[in-house]
């Protein structure tokens, strides 16, 4: 069975795009996803420096525009069923939902806009950030954030979990962090997946009630519990809740394996869920389709399943 992962914030880098819009169909089909979002992701795919894809109300919209052209290169030609499942990461469950017919693309790109927008405002309310700490024990880990009042945002397996909160809180962990860890700050805007994005939830909770979600023709697993979800209108509950509770990336790979995927095929801006997967599901061949040079192995993967 293959599985289509699809990657979250921070995977993406200034110019990404460049070698699929060299290409006319993928540069006609990000134009028409750029008008279904009313930003200009040509630009910001191609032109855009670091500090401008950083920014979230920007970075979510372009990393699920980026899937969902990618999901339709790696289609193309009636290769759909032989894809066994689709799941994201964090924002990437937004172009899984897209590529499993819960969301059309336009309102895929409307709701993850708006999520976008509102993320980055209640970021802009406290001074917040996220680190990644690797390594060393998970309960020991989880009692200094206890202590300090930071979260955990990302379980993201192969003995990672990105952790959220106060900035200050975040250096305290770092200057004495648990035995045998690493902490690593991250360039991101806020707390994401924590506490600190309750104000997003709430809108995103009206933008949801205006859609209009289709039960998926694909198997999908939630980032809430790593469990597939039969019912679109359930998926899009979590996609509102999952904004301010954290991504169980490590129990969405159990699945996986649970499962029997044989192979893993991550969307650009690929590389990040396929690192992931090769520390916690050893053996499993895997793909990230970075460019459409990328679409040729990815395609040979699918014929071998």
């Amino acid at each position: 069975m293959i599985v289509v992962v699809c990657p979250g914030q921070g995977s993406q880098t200034p110019g990404f795009l460049e070698p699929w819009l060299a290409e006319p169909r993928f540069a006609e089909r990000l134009r028409s996803i750029s008008d279904a979002a009313g930003i200009d992701l040509v630009a910001h795919g191609t032109t855009s420096d670091a500090d401008t894809i950083r920014d979230t109300a920007v970075a979510q919209p372009l990393i699920v525009a980026a899937g969902i052209l990618t999901l339709e290169a790696l289609l193309d030609g009636g290769r759909r069923e032989k894809i066994g499942a689709i799941a994201g990461h964090s924002v990437g469950e937004i172009t899984a939902a897209a590529g499993a017919g819960i969301l059309n693309d336009a309102d895929a790109m409307r709701f993850v806009r708006e999520r976008g927008t509102a993320m980055a405002a209640a970021a802009a309310l406290e001074p917040t950030g996220m680190s990644a700490v690797l390594g060393g024990d998970e309960a020991e880990l989880l009692a200094r954030l206890d202590e300090l009042g930071l979260e955990p945002a990302n379980y993201n397996g192969g003995g990672q979990i990105v952790v959220a909160g106060a900035l200050d809180a975040l250096a305290a962990l770092a200057e004495n962090p648990p035995a045998k860890t690493r902490v690593v700050p991250l360039q991101v805007a806020g707390a994401f997946h924590t506490r600190y994005m309750k104000p997003a939830v709430a809108h995103l909770s009206e933008v949801a009630a205006s859609l209009t979600p289709a039960d998926p023709t694909l198997p999908i697993w939630t980032n809430n519990d790593g469990t597939q979800v039969a019912s679109g209108a359930r998926f899009v509950e979590l996609l509102v809740g999952q904004v301010s509770s954290p991504v169980r990336w490590d129990l969405c790979m159990e699945s996986f394996l649970a499962a029997g995927v044989t192979g893993i095929i991550e969307l650009a801006p690929a590389g990040a869920l396929t690192g992931l997967a090769k520390r916690a599901m050893r053996g499993i061949p895997s793909v990230a389709i970075k460019t459409p040079d990328d679409l040729a192995a990815a395609f040979e993967l699918i014929d071998q399943a």
